[in-house]
């Protein structure tokens, strides 16, 4: 049998200290357990009285969820009532649009035109967008925008098919962007076949990349078959969420150029000659 010593004591005390401190710990763990699971319990099953739109019938449940026309709740007896919003009282509706907010939906981002210009964008938008434009440069000083206004100050950074290409705009009524236009420099007849003809090609590669397969294509149109003054389109893109993109040749008096047009307009294919 082991000898009890006096100095033995100490350690008795610590030993019994610990074991004690442990099972202290543990209880406070439980306790705190038990806590946590009665709020979450709480938390989850609130039971409160919801009344009628007109507020003379009250019925007891737990809000289970909602969608934009009506809410869930859990009855006592354990089955579940759909009620529509407007049938329950404005206070009711109230807690409920304050207490679970219906998640807002993101607005999809509006389509754009080119580059990052949308149809609608004001004078201003679309200066402040294409200042910033990795894809076109202003070719005049700022000061002088206001005195030019912005057809033909914005060119493309890139030559397409060794031409350069400027921007025109139309507005509508209310000073929104309703068209956009890229127009080459004007050439002579004798550029036709040649620096025009490869520039219309790259036009087109470039469109494909963006939008697709067009809806409609044909030949350059014939130079003889350009009036002065006109457009004459030989491919049509249809984008989804914009309008319609047109690529063809036009006439400036004796000159020529190649243009491509952006417009609202659903434009319908047409038969070509």
């Amino acid at each position: 049998m082991k000898k009890f010593e006096p100095q033995m004591i100490p350690d008795k005390i610590k030993e019994l200290s610990s074991s004690a401190a442990g099972c202290v710990h543990l209880r406070l763990q439980s306790l705190l357990f038990l806590l946590l699971l009665a709020a979450a319990s709480t938390l989850q099953a609130a039971p409160r009285p919801w009344k009628s739109a007109n507020g003379q019938h009250t019925i007891q449940g737990e809000f289970l969820k909602r969608d934009a026309t009506s809410i869930t709740l859990r009855l006592s007896n354990g089955n579940d009532l759909a009620i529509p919003f407007d049938q329950l009282h404005p206070d009711d509706r109230a807690w409920v649009n304050d207490n679970h907010p219906l998640a807002r939906a993101k607005k999809p981002a509006q389509a754009t035109v080119f580059d990052q210009l949308v149809f609608g964008d004001t004078r201003d938008q679309v200066t402040t967008k294409l200042k910033t434009s990795k894809f076109v440069e202003l070719t005049v000083a700022e000061t002088f925008l206001g005195r030019t206004g912005l057809n033909g100050v914005f060119r493309t950074r890139q030559k397409i098919g060794n031409l350069s290409a400027m921007l025109n705009f139309d507005w509508s009524d209310a000073g929104g962007l309703k068209e956009l236009t890229l127009q080459t420099e004007s050439l002579p007849a004798a550029a036709y076949h040649t620096d025009l003809e490869q520039c219309w090609t790259a036009f087109i590669s470039l469109l494909v990349s963006l939008y697709g397969k067009p809806v409609q294509k044909g030949p350059m149109p014939a130079i003889e078959s350009l009036a002065e003054g006109s457009f004459f389109p030989s491919h049509l893109w249809t984008i989804e969420g914009v309008g319609s993109a047109l690529l063809g040749t036009a006439r400036d008096g004796g000159n020529y150029q190649i243009v491509v047009r952006f417009t609202q307009k659903k434009v319908q294919p047409v038969a070509l000659p």
